[in-house]
């Protein structure tokens, strides 16, 4: 009989050092700013491959030809009723499948929206049987380098506009590197004016459910470190919390330089639940009644204002020529001011949109950043859309709808609620995938 002692030795697939210098971790190491040990990591400028779909070769095709007449006439029926089938093997996607997913957004049974490991949101699967897995080019976060919450019904990019005191350096990105299919296209309604500076050469993005880190480590500042942390409620023994549709981005600002600077975070969101449902005409940027024979979906979107950091809006922009205010003029306000005009707080809601206008709007919060100084910067997304109608006509309530109600105006006090528990929900996290992720005695 033989017997013996097996040893484990646990292996990082990824480890932090290969994205991350020892110096800039160390500028993160407090407020949960910095990724975790153990994570699933990409760099921003990383290639996301199309993957192979799946094929079946002739005699296979033979063997399937009943079952592929019964496909065919259940698609045919399900259209011939309006309805769209949801396993449709004969009409091909108009996005191809892509390996560039990250952490999705919101908790369970409540919709989702993904978010792209280089920024993007896409994939939307708020109403049930149907998935849009193109990303909304106007959904970002900028930034420019120069708890009250707002709140806003609208559909994200981020973009951050820096200026350093003496006006000698100023930088304006779109945070997301500008590699995306729809760029510089006709159809991209004058996104491509924005600054799309970010290479992601220096950037990486770190996930573990349900979190994620991207590091931005001198983008597109050199001398401004920025962590965005991506908080969704998933929470064991927390159902309540873990159904809400609502996630936190929390942006750290680290200024490693000597000049004081003005940072200005830019989250934009177009009024849309994916695909080209923004060009349908009736969405009002405040809660909107109609969502055509689909039960009406809010979107909210809010900064956190405090001592240090002010917020500003912009109710309304659009990304058609005819616009009032366009995407390029709303990136030129910001790029020239790093803030909008205080007064749109004032501002009701908008005017039905017309069929073919994307109705987008955007949340700006600035701060002033001390030299070798730290800054949070907080903002949350909500949407709520508590009543669910299936194929065949049946109508349910989703969980949240016990705590939060059934009006539209959910998505108001799910961003309030998300700006005032993240930090809790952090600590529950926490407290759950400890134990696991130090146990040695665990594969990775």
């Amino acid at each position: 009989m033989v017997s013996g002692t097996i040893f484990h030795c646990r292996k990082n697939s990824w480890p932090t050092e290969e994205y991350i210098s020892r110096s800039t971790l160390q500028l993160f190491d407090f407020d949960s700013a910095a990724p975790p040990e153990q994570a699933w990591r990409r760099r921003l400028n990383s290639h996301a491959s199309i993957l192979k779909e799946f094929s079946i070769t002739f005699t296979e095709a033979i063997k399937m030809v009943r079952l592929g007449i019964r496909l065919w006439s259940y698609v045919r029926e399900e259209a011939s009723h309006g309805r769209k089938a949801p396993i449709d093997p004969f009409t091909r996607e108009s996005c191809k499948p892509s390996a560039s997913h990250g952490v999705p957004l919101g908790g369970m049974g409540s919709g989702s929206i993904s978010r792209g490991f280089r920024g993007e949101f896409k994939h939307f699967q708020i109403v049930p049987g149907t998935c849009e897995t193109s990303p909304m080019m106007a959904n970002q976060f900028s930034v420019k380098l120069h708890p009250s919450a707002i709140i806003l019904f609208i559909n994200c990019w981020l973009k951050i506009f820096i200026s350093r005191e003496g006006g000698n350096k100023q930088y304006a990105s779109v945070l997301s590197p500008g590699q995306h299919e729809g760029l510089g296209k006709p159809s991209d309604h004058g996104i491509s004016s924005w600054g799309w500076n970010l290479s992601g050469q220096h950037s990486t993005y770190h996930a573990l459910f349900p979190r994620a880190w991207t590091i931005y480590d001198g983008e597109p500042d050199p001398e401004l470190k920025v962590s965005c942390r991506q908080i969704s409620p998933f929470i064991p023994h927390n159902y309540r919390d873990s159904s809400l549709p609502t996630a936190v981005f929390v942006y750290t600002l680290v200024n490693t330089g000597k000049e004081r600077a003005k940072v200005s975070l830019l989250l934009t969101w177009a009024n849309s639940i994916g695909g080209i449902s923004h060009l349908s005409g009736d969405h009002v940027n405040e809660p909107f009644m109609t969502a055509k024979e689909n039960p009406p979906v809010t979107f909210a979107i809010a900064a956190c204002e405090t001592q240090n950091v002010s917020v500003t809006v912009l109710p309304l922009f659009g990304l058609s020529e005819g616009s009032c205010v366009s995407a390029k003029d709303m990136w030129g306000q910001m790029v020239q001011d790093g803030h909008f005009d205080p007064e749109n707080f004032n501002t009701g809601p908008s005017m039905p949109s017309s069929a073919g206008e994307t109705p987008c709007a955007a949340v700006s919060a600035s701060a002033w950043v001390e030299p070798h100084g730290k800054c949070t910067v907080a903002f949350a997304l909500a949407w709520s859309s508590p009543r669910v109608k299936f194929s065949k006509g049946k109508s349910y309530h989703r969980r949240y709808a016990k705590y939060c109600g059934t009006s539209e105006r959910a998505a108001v006090d799910l961003v309030h609620h998300a700006l005032t528990n993240y930090k809790r929900w952090e600590e529950e996290i926490e407290k759950w995938q400890s134990p696991i992720l130090k146990d040695d005695r665990l594969p990775e």
